[in-house]
């Protein structure tokens, strides 16, 4: 059961709809099985910094998810997924 409730902003869940379906299928399985079910999402995310500071980052293939934790509302807010060479754009 997870701890913490997934959101796209409409960007990420647009650009996570134009990727191939086992690409798509993989990071929200990530999501949820993986990073969702964790006390503290931090663990497994690196944080970010520079301009990006405040977000957290996640590896999953050679995509990223790139989200902001909020901890008041126990959500992880995805702004990002994009392919590695493109995600920092």
């Amino acid at each position: 059961m997870p701890l913490w409730a997934i959101e796209f902003v409409p960007e990420a869940a647009k650009e996570l709809k134009k990727l191939d379906c086992k690409a798509a299928a993989r990071i929200v399985k990530t999501l949820e099985s993986r990073i969702a079910i964790l006390e503290d999402p931090r663990s497994l995310g690196l944080p970010l910094k520079g301009e990006h500071d405040g977000y957290w980052l996640w590896r999953v293939g050679d995509y990223r998810i790139i989200a902001r934790i909020e901890d008041e509302r126990i959500t992880i807010l995805v702004v990002r997924v994009a392919h590695r060479k493109e995600v920092y754009r």
